[in-house]
């Protein structure tokens, strides 16, 4: 067997008996055990063999495990949980489960917000608790509060990233199409397939324009709410209207319609594109006929 051969064989060994020892501290023990190695060349072996996370590590040692008789230990079991949870919810929310060592942060951070505005959605800001949070994203309600010091501040932050994708996503409509009243119906069928849609964090927002919560989460929601608002604001002042149209009203009664979507959508009849062609239309009146 060849040096190489050899070496890399230790680094997988590594992988295998201590998936939950990240790159530096392998290449450290490796060292002490008279192997040449930096912390990069145990990254690039792991990565070789698919098992850059310590994620991937486990769910290795998990299949090697299978029929022998020998099982993760409850704190492994723990971590491959808590894995399989935020890459559920990252696909749930359109993101890309992270990829680096253990999980970072940020990942964290977008599991909670994933799993918080499933819930949301499901029982309302009042019915949940961080406790329901904390269990359905697999963590300890403490690790929770560690991000997000209370619901409130959850809940803002769910609905801040939910604006800033319908934002994007309306802003990128809005250079793609110079017809202002297809921009419009472009802008409009994009509100409704976030209302509709599996997108938990989209849904917050695409039905949470005119709903009504305590003063102090009023005030905290108010800023995204009018940075929305704004961009409809735009579309509808670039919209040939006849100056006996209120271009408020109009404003008002079109966001009125996208936010109540939600409770007559029926998948499977009208695309969401369809029932914004026909609101559209419907708005535009004989006069544009």
């Amino acid at each position: 067997m060849s040096k190489r051969t050899t070496l890399e064989a230790a680094v997988l060994r590594q992988a295998r008996e201590h998936p939950q020892r990240g790159q530096a501290k392998a290449a450290a023990e490796l060292q002490r055990l008279d192997y040449t190695i930096s912390t990069s060349g145990v990254r690039y072996i792991w990565r070789k063999h698919g098992l850059e996370t310590a994620y991937k590590r486990l769910k290795a040692l998990e299949k090697e495990m299978a029929g022998t008789g020998r099982e993760l230990s409850a704190g492994q079991r723990a971590l491959l949980q808590r894995g399989d949870v935020t890459r559920k919810l990252a696909r749930a929310s359109g993101q890309r489960a992270g990829g680096t060592e253990g999980f970072a942060p940020d990942e964290r951070r977008r599991q909670i917000l994933a799993g918080a505005a499933e819930l949301f959605v499901k029982h309302g800001y009042s019915n949940t608790s961080i406790r329901d949070i904390a269990q359905r994203t697999g963590l300890l309600p403490g690790s929770v509060y560690h991000y997000f010091p209370a619901k409130e501040d959850l809940f803002t932050e769910v609905h801040r990233e939910g604006f800033r994708q319908l934002i994007e996503r309306a802003e990128e409509i809005a250079r793609s199409e110079a017809d202002p009243w297809q921009r419009m119906e472009l802008a409009c069928a994009a509100h409704i397939e976030a209302a509709v849609g599996d997108n938990s964090i989209q849904r917050i927002t695409g039905t949470g324009l005119f709903s009504i919560h305590e003063e102090q989460l009023q005030r905290r929601l108010k800023v995204d709410r009018e940075n929305y608002e704004q961009i409809f604001r735009r579309l509808v002042g670039d919209l040939g209207l006849p100056r006996s149209i209120d271009r408020s009203l109009f404003r008002l009664v079109l966001l009125g319609a996208l936010n109540w979507a939600h409770l007559w959508y029926r998948k499977g009849k009208k695309t969401p594109r369809d029932i914004a062609r026909g609101i559209i239309r419907m708005l535009r009146g004989n006069w544009a006929l």
